[in-house]
């Protein structure tokens, strides 16, 4: 099928049905495939062969929804996840090792947060956590001589920060380490990271490309630019034979465009098993048909909420990229300039009773520990997502104790704006 314009891709990207074949996506809901021969399972061991064998390394269903996503991005090679967590795990286990370093933005989700600061700490993986804002010369003073990657979020959640991708992705290069972005919140329709500079990119599809807050799953892609050969001593698990998998160099066999999601597929899935159920997958690909649709109005709507906000008296503060008076604005215009994405976050006046007062006169709108469907939800993450830092952490993160994150949904506008005025009134400085 020749190359389409991305809101065709989003509905037929990745899988081309022959005659008679499946109109949509089939549901292969099967843990093992036959073989007539152990030889012809055997070439696919030794990865000399392409096929299924496994479905916790790879699933047809699972591959055609991975090559979706992929094409959306521009890059050359996917693979899905369980969950967006294993998909922040993967990208970063997958080239980097105990006594290797990371440089992260420090306004990430509170769940990676705690995966790189903690976690992964433990397997003796160190993590610099540096201000989105920093100059150049802070940022380049981040690195070490073991660092292996550079981390950050298109935008910021629940920040909402804009990550420069040109100073980002300049620092990373020029340290010979390539920059993986997470780009869950501005989605491929709005923003491409592999064309901004980025090398890697994840998804928590359970996000927006889901759309419907159905299933939870994670997505990583690769841009295939990035030269690991240049640098064999600091990628040797790419560019030197992997014992655990019959001598194999992923860059030899599989070349630039191959090589990471090849490795972290044969290594790290065979390994950790996050695999996504086919079932979940399919309901990823019904979110993603209509992704393109969804975005502007999950834009247009949370524009319009935050311009009410703004205007609000019993509002302190309120940050949106898509505000001319945020101080994102003009990277979100030069990174982003079809929008951004339909999460709003702000100060309620009272600080942290003000905000729970606010919650607990939304009617519409959900109190979740979710964000980026359909529907508008809203929460307090001082108290959810980030709770597990302390003050010093919450305000690197950009989380103050009165910061709501408002989902906005694409319920009807006039609808959610009665909501939050509804809800804004009930609240008592």
């Amino acid at each position: 099928m020749r190359e389409h314009r991305q809101n065709t891709m989003c509905l037929h990207a990745g899988y081309t049905p022959g005659n008679g074949d499946p109109r949509n996506i089939p549901i292969i809901q099967s843990t093992t495939f036959r073989y007539a021969t152990g030889e012809q399972m055997g070439a696919l061991f030794d990865l000399e062969a392409s096929g299924y064998f496994y479905t916790r390394l790879q699933n047809p269903t699972n591959d055609k929804v991975a090559a979706k996503i992929c094409a959306l991005e521009g890059g050359t090679a996917a693979m899905l996840t369980s969950s967006g967590q294993a998909a922040s795990f993967y990208a970063v286990f997958n080239i980097a090792s105990c006594g290797d370093h990371i440089v992260s933005s420090s306004t990430i989700y509170g769940g990676t947060y705690n995966l790189f600061a903690v976690t992964m700490k433990r397997m003796g993986i160190s993590f610099t956590f540096v201000d989105p804002d920093c100059t150049p010369e802070e940022l380049n003073a981040a690195f070490q001589p073991n660092t292996k990657a550079v981390f950050g979020e298109a935008i910021a959640n629940p920040a909402l920060t804009v990550l420069d991708f040109e100073k980002f992705s300049k620092a990373a290069h020029d340290h010979g380490v390539p920059l993986i972005i997470d780009n869950t919140f501005a989605t491929p329709i709005n923003c491409k990271p592999l064309s901004l500079g980025a090398d890697i990119v994840i998804h928590s599809t359970t996000k927006y490309m889901d759309g419907h807050a159905n299933a939870v799953g994670g997505a990583i892609i690769d841009g295939g630019r990035f030269d690991w050969t240049r640098y064999p001593e600091k990628f040797p698990g790419l560019c030197t034979p992997d014992e655990s998998y019959h001598g194999v160099t992923y860059t030899q066999r599989f070349g630039l465009e191959g090589a990471y999601i090849t490795k972290a597929t044969a290594q790290l899935m065979r390994d950790f098993g996050s695999v996504p159920a086919p079932m979940n997958t399919y309901l990823l690909n019904v979110g993603l048909e209509t992704l393109h649709l969804r975005m502007p109005r999950h834009c247009e709507n949370a524009r319009r909420v935050a311009e009410l906000l703004q205007s609000h008296p019993k509002v302190a503060w309120v940050r949106y990229p898509g505000l001319p008076s945020d101080p994102y604005y003009k990277l979100a215009q030069k990174y982003m300039p079809n929008g951004t994405c339909g999460v709003v976050s702000f100060g309620v006046k009272g600080g942290r009773k003000g905000a729970e007062s606010f919650m607990a006169g939304l009617e519409l709108a959900s109190i979740a520990t979710h964000v980026a469907d359909a529907k508008t939800c809203v929460l307090h993450p001082a108290s959810t997502t980030h709770r597990q830092m302390n003050d010093t952490e919450l305000q690197n993160a950009g989380i103050t104790p009165d910061l709501v994150r408002l989902s906005v949904g694409i319920e009807d506008i006039d609808d959610i704006l009665e909501d939050v005025e509804r809800a804004l009134s009930q609240v008592t400085p």
